[in-house]
């Protein structure tokens, strides 16, 4: 009777970064130009990769992929917080709760297995140079990219689904700026123990499987570099990896805080500083990381102001 009468909650309400009335309007200014400039800087890459033809080689088939992820990735979670800063009203249907969550997640997982894509066209590219037409094709690479989307949508569909098994009505208030799935499992009135299991296992063995397949692939583009007796060719092979490796570093430095070590202690606020920073600071970082330095991107960039 006791389970009977408790009322199931079918809207939450996100209580965002900060309830300080101050904030809101300086928040909002500050996220919406980091919202615009991640989408200019994005997809901006994505239209220029596929008006160049010069840019049409798996390098930046990946690059374009992994930009299109990051748009995703920022699209599922800041235009909803801008809108909160403004706005009294909180409240997110379960429904629109589990749809930020999926394009969420799936842009999360898409993102791990492109940047193996990108760590094995540069060890292609630098330990096989000569069988590269071979093993890194438009065509394979297209195949990966369409692979990596595939498992993301696939493992982002599983929690989803799984999250249908819960009920909630204990509070409706998610202590976070949106809708992360742990934060679901502490206000589920089921047992949500098998869900945070599949949620852990799940991304520790994607996390480990894609960093250690990068690490093995940089410790093999290492050696060849070593071996490489001219100068010019050292600096070369390192310049085209400095880029991917930062994106790597940043990137599974703040997954592996923010999924594989949930249990550590760290505290809420904590918790919301390493979402953030996944969330809205990467994606907007990446495309400048990757560009910037980049002699053919910005040849490419300059080719189009041209015309």
């Amino acid at each position: 009777m006791a389970e009977e009468n408790k009322t199931l909650v079918a809207e939450f309400v996100l209580t965002g970064l900060t309830d300080r009335p101050g904030l809101q309007v300086p928040l909002f200014l500050v996220f919406l130009v980091i919202y615009l400039t991640t989408m200019v800087g994005n997809l901006g890459l994505v239209a220029l990769i596929w008006k160049d033809p010069h840019l049409h080689t798996p390098m930046y088939l990946s690059l374009g992929s992994l930009a299109f992820a990051d748009a995703c990735t920022s699209s599922s979670v800041t235009p909803r917080m801008l809108t909160h800063f403004l706005s009294k009203n909180h409240v997110i249907s379960l429904f629109d709760c589990m749809a930020q969550f999926y394009i969420f997640g799936s842009s999360a997982t898409t993102e791990c297995f492109l940047l193996v894509v990108m760590a094995y066209d540069r060890y292609v590219a630098i330990c096989n140079p000569l069988l590269y037409p071979v093993m890194m094709s438009n065509n394979l690479c297209t195949q990966f990219i369409g692979v990596s989307y595939f498992i993301g949508f696939l493992h982002s569909a599983i929690h989803v689904g799984l999250l249908f098994r819960l009920t909630f009505c204990r509070s409706n208030e998610i202590h976070y700026f949106y809708c992360e799935i742990l934060q679901l499992f502490k206000i589920s009135c089921t047992d949500p123990t098998v869900n945070t299991l599949l949620v852990l296992i799940f991304s520790a063995f994607i996390q480990v499987f894609t960093f250690m397949t990068i690490a093995v692939s940089y410790i093999c583009i290492l050696f060849a570099i070593m071996k490489k007796k001219s100068e010019k060719g050292r600096s070369k092979a390192f310049s085209t990896c400095s880029s991917h490796l930062l994106s790597v570093s940043l990137f599974y430095g703040t997954l592996f805080f923010m999924y594989v070590r949930p249990g550590s202690g760290h505290t809420e606020d904590h918790g919301k500083m390493y979402s953030l920073f996944y969330t809205i600071i990467i994606p907007l970082l990446n495309p400048f990381i990757y560009s910037l330095r980049n002699k053919e991107v910005i040849g490419a960039l300059r080719r189009i102001m041209k015309k």
